[in-house]
C-alpha cells in the first residue's frame, strides 16, 4: 500500500453517531454534507460527477474503490459534486489500459476530500435503519463538540435548492446545428450523457439556465423541450415548476427525467415528499405497467412522487413503479405528450432496457413535427 501510516479520520452523523476511518492520501481535511450510499459495483466517476449528487458525502458499498483510475470522457460534468467520499478500501494503484489518472489524482485536482478503511457494511446498515441524514468527514478527530457545532448549522436537503448550484449560468448549444430536430432543454443539474443521447438522435438541443421562463425558452421555437435531473428538493424550483406548467399548456412534447420527473409532477398538482432512503444504485428493478416488462435502472434521487395525489389525477397516469417498494417511477399525461421517469435512461445500467425511453420521446417529436407540417 501507498501510505504505511495514515492520518486518522472520523465520520460524525447528525445524531452523534461516530465510524472512524483513514483520511486517503494522508491528507487533512473537512466536508459537510447529507450521507447517502450507491450501491453500484462499477461507475465510481459517473457517481462523483453527477450534478444531482451535489451537497452529498457519498458512501460507496463496492469495497473497493479507485481500482480501474479515472478516464477523462467518463465524466458527467466539468467538476466533482459530491461533498465528499467514504470508502471501505481505496486503491492507489490502478490496472485499468484506458485509465488516464488514478482516482487519488483525479479527487486531488477537484480539492474533494475522502476518508477510507471504514467499516461501510455497518454504517450502510444504520443509515438503511435510522434514514438519511446531514454528518461530517474529517481529520479533526480531537474536536468531536466544534464537528458538532459546525454539523449543527448545515441546513437539511428537505428544503434546499440546489440546482442554481449546478445549473449553467447561460445558455449554450449541444449537438449538431443541422440536426432534424431542436430541442430547448432546462439545465436544473443535467449530465453530459443525456445531452448525448438526445443529440445522437437527430437533435440540436439548446441548454437553458434552471430559471429560465418558458417565454425565453420558447423564443427558440423548439420543436420539443426536456427537463434535466438534479440535486436537492424539488419544491424550491418555483421557477422550473412555472415553466414546466406553460410548456404542458402547448401541445409540443415534454420529457423529464429524475429531478425533472418531479418538477411535472408538481406543475400538474401533485406533491413530492423526502424518503426515508433515496434510491441511488445500477440495480434498482422497475415494472413498466404498460408492456409489463421489468427493467433494470440506475437511480439517484432522496425525493419522491406522491403515489396518492398521482392516482388520484385525472390528467396523470402510473407507468412504471420501483418493485422494491411501490413508488411512482414514471407519469404521463393522459391528453398531452408529456411523460417523466425517476431513473437515469442514460445511465445504461440495463445496459439498455430503458433506451427506449428516448425513442418514445423522438417519436412523439416527429409525430408533432409532421402534424404541424400539415396545417
Amino acid at each position: 500500500m501507498k501510505y504505511q501510516s495514515k492520518r486518522r479520520a472520523l465520520l460524525l452523523l447528525a445524531d452523534g453517531t461516530i465510524f472512524y476511518g483513514k483520511s486517503v492520501g494522508n491528507k487533512e481535511g473537512t466536508a459537510f454534507g447529507e450521507v447517502c450510499f450507491n450501491t453500484g459495483m462499477t461507475g465510481y466517476q459517473e457517481i462523483f460527477t453527477d450534478p444531482s449528487y451535489f451537497g452529498q458525502l457519498m458512501v460507496t458499498t463496492n469495497a473497493h474503490i479507485g481500482n480501474y483510475g479515472t478516464n477523462k470522457e467518463e465524466i458527467e460534468s466539468e467538476s466533482v459534486k459530491i461533498s465528499g467520499l467514504i470508502c471501505r478500501n481505496f486503491s492507489y494503484e490502478y490496472s485499468r489500459p484506458l485509465a488516464d489518472t488514478g482516482l487519488e489524482e483525479f479527487l486531488n485536482a477537484n480539492n474533494l476530500f475522502a476518508i477510507s478503511d471504514v467499516d461501510t457494511r455497518a454504517l450502510v446498515s444504520y443509515i438503511r435503519d435510522n434514514g438519511a441524514m446531514n454528518a461530517v468527514i474529517s481529520t479533526d478527530i480531537d474536536d468531536v463538540d466544534n464537528l458538532k457545532k459546525q454539523l449543527a448549522a448545515v441546513p437539511s436537503m428537505e428544503g434546499l435548492e440546489l440546482s442554481s448550484k449546478v445549473s449553467t449560468q447561460e445558455p449554450y448549444y449541444y449537438g449538431n446545428e443541422n440536426a432534424t430536430y431542436k430541442i430547448s432543454a432546462l439545465d436544473i443539474g443535467i449530465k453530459k450523457n443525456i445531452l448525448r443521447n438526445l443529440a445522437k438522435r437527430d437533435a440540436y438541443i439548446k441548454v437553458f439556465p434552471y430559471n429560465t421562463t418558458f417565454e425565453e425558452m420558447s423564443k427558440w421555437n423548439p420543436d420539443a423541450y426536456f427537463i434535466s435531473n438534479g440535486p436537492g428538493d424539488p419544491e424550491p424550483l418555483t421557477d422550473a415548476i412555472a415553466a414546466a406548467g406553460e410548456i404542458i399548456k402547448t401541445d409540443k412534447p415534454l420529457f423529464g427525467i429524475c429531478l425533472g420527473h418531479q418538477v411535472i409532477a408538481l406543475a400538474n398538482g401533485v406533491s413530492t415528499y423526502k424518503m426515508h432512503n433515496g434510491h441511488r444504485g445500477i440495480n434498482h428493478p422497475i415494472l413498466n405497467l404498460a408492456t409489463g416488462r421489468g427493467e433494470i435502472t440506475s437511480q439517484n434521487h432522496g425525493f419522491a412522487v406522491n403515489r396518492e395525489e398521482a392516482e388520484a389525477n385525472p390528467d396523470l397516469e402510473i407507468t412504471h413503479v420501483h418493485l422494491n417498494d411501490d413508488t411512482v417511477a414514471g407519469i404521463r399525461m393522459k391528453n398531452k405528450d408529456v411523460f417523466s421517469v425517476q431513473y437515469h435512461p442514460e445511465a445504461s445500467p440495463g445496459p439498455h432496457d430503458a433506451d427506449y425511453l428516448f425513442d418514445d420521446f423522438f417519436r412523439l417529436i416527429e409525430k408533432t413535427a409532421k402534424q404541424t407540417a400539415e396545417v
